[in-house]
């Protein structure tokens, strides 16, 4: 789901946009995209949640006895459910034949008298190129309500009989629809968009302390990362605009921290704040400076507030035995690398030496990457001697230097960009292996820092690597160009600088239809 959000939401809303259908192209590779197979996957999952477990296996069995062996298409596919459910999803099929994401918004209002909760939900969903005008969508919406003492209440619908569950799947299908739930007796927080029930963005008004409540209340544990989510973003935006941090989410993750045992892989998601390009999908002018100062803030603020218990739990969580790969030790592990981050939170010389002592005791690849990691934001000796022992020790393996030349790509040093230079001059780095290309490469194109750097650096290096790729394999390289695709939501000068790179991409000789299709409709 965050690659989802972090790829194809971000490909729904530039020039690339375009259905999980597609009705027209240039080159058939550059459909080989987010929104074809992620998003697409996300509209089959939707499908299941509109006619339940039974009816999703009935449908898929009728569609195997019909179709086992033929080249179907999406409507052989859509018409299975039709057939097996009775139901009408000439709607539905709008999720093959239009491009963008879907915003739901919701508004609630509580009558303690009436003990009724009025519930409203809108959809829009914003021009897409070729796509002007939308109609709405069919949108399960699932969601509970849950008290101020954390209790799940009962859905109960205006004019059922009986107790409702306490969670449903409401189905909006118009521009807005108005939902009553009566017996509702205290006033309730919403629990909103459950387990992603749509490939869509779920909005709706909370404070920061309702939030918190929601981290630590909500039954359902997609919503309590939601609302942590949601809860660093909203304060890394406001710290953006001069705010501190939020102590209802700094006081909320002590909470995570005293229940982490229950579940230590999701403690460990808990504890992870959004990435910085995530950030920047939240902002209509993109600041990469500030939104890297704002999230190495934020994570400074938690890591003072609760260093004694992340270095007792990070104590705690060593483990002497041998390496297992099942799921609790897994867990352990991503919980007690989510611990260093914060341990190492000052990026100073006793940082350094708590991350390079983490990679030398490591016994996994797990651990050393985590280590590894730590290292990669420090200019240090220990980080040098850490990368060098990783290199030698791992120098005939190609795929696991493929680590050790992201993890420099994505470092947000000020020399990331030589740094860069010199390892595609490394003998592990071949233009004309697409894993090192996007190893190296790739990572530093989604470094939101270091490429977007404001003396235009990184796009020149990505630019003319686009160019000398394209002549070797136009699939990646068109693939490569999308690092520009949001160049129109930063500064001017960024824009010209990234402008002049596209430009440049669009004049080349002998330019590929993969990489012109691509280029061209981001210049427009």
């Amino acid at each position: 789901m965050r690659a989802l959000r972090l790829r194809q939401f971000q490909e729904d809303a530039g020039p690339l946009a375009h259905p999980v259908q597609p009705q027209s192209y240039i080159s058939i590779d550059n459909f080989y995209t987010a929104t074809v197979y992620e998003k697409g996957a996300e509209v089959i999952g939707m499908l299941k949640t509109l006619v339940g477990e039974e009816g999703y296996r009935k449908a898929t069995d009728l569609y195997f006895e019909r179709h086992d062996g033929q080249a179907a298409t999406v409507e052989n596919w859509v018409k299975c459910f039709e057939d097996t459910s009775g139901r009408d999803l000439a709607q539905f099929r709008l999720w093959y034949r239009q491009a963008g994401t879907p915003v739901v918004e919701a508004s609630g209002k509580y009558d303690a008298a009436k003990q009724t909760y009025a519930l409203t939900l809108k959809q829009s969903l914003q021009p897409t190129p070729g796509q002007p005008v939308k109609q709405p969508m069919q949108i399960p919406v699932r969601l509970g309500l849950v008290g101020k003492s954390g209790r799940a209440l009962p859905l109960t619908l205006e004019g059922e009989n009986a107790p409702g569950p306490d969670e449903r799947v409401l189905e909006l299908t118009a521009g807005e629809q108005r939902f009553t739930f009566v017996g509702v007796d205290e006033e309730p927080l919403l629990s909103f968009g459950r387990r992603f029930s749509a490939p869509a963005v779920f909005k709706t008004p909370q404070s920061a302390a309702d939030r918190a409540a929601l981290m630590a209340r909500d039954p359902d544990s997609f919503n309590r990362w939601e609302a942590g989510q949601a809860a660093a973003r909203s304060a890394m935006l406001a710290m953006i605009g001069g705010a501190s941090p939020d102590p209802y989410y700094v006081d909320a993750l002590g909470e995570v921290l005293a229940r982490a045992s229950d579940d230590m892989a999701f403690a460990a998601n808990m504890l992870s704040p959004p990435l910085e390009s995530e950030i920047a999908m939240a902002m209509e002018m993109i600041d990469p400076e500030a939104i890297n100062a704002a999230r190495v803030r934020l994570i400074r603020a938690v890591a003072e507030t609760h260093r004694e218990a992340f270095a007792a739990l990070y104590a705690e969580l060593a483990f002497a035995g041998s390496y297992a790969p099942d799921a609790k030790s897994a867990g352990r592990r991503a919980l007690r690398n989510a611990c260093l981050r914060y341990l190492t939170a000052d990026d100073d010389e006793k940082a350094a030496e708590l991350a390079a002592a983490h990679y030398a005791a490591a016994k996994n690849m797990t651990d050393m990457i985590a280590g590894l990691a730590a290292l990669s934001r420090m200019v240090s000796p220990h980080s040098e001697v850490a990368f060098a022992h990783f290199h030698d020790r791992f120098a005939k393996d190609p795929l696991v230097l493929d680590k050790w030349m992201g993890l420099q790509a994505a470092s947000s040093r000020p020399d990331t960009v030589e740094r860069v230079k010199a390892l595609m001059k490394h003998p592990a780095f071949d233009m004309k292996n697409p894993n090192r290309v996007r190893a190296l490469i790739g990572a530093f194109s989604a470094n939101q820092l270091r490429f977007h750097a404001a003396d235009g650096a990184g796009y020149a290096l990505v630019g003319e690597t686009i160019r000398t790729l394209d002549k070797i394999n136009a699939q990646v390289a068109a693939r490569m160009a999308g690092a520009f695709e949001t160049w129109r939501r930063f500064d001017e000068r960024r824009q010209a600088l990234m402008r002049r790179e596209l430009e440049e991409i669009v004049k080349s000789p002998g330019l590929s239809s993969n990489l012109y299709e691509v280029a061209s409709k981001m210049l427009g």
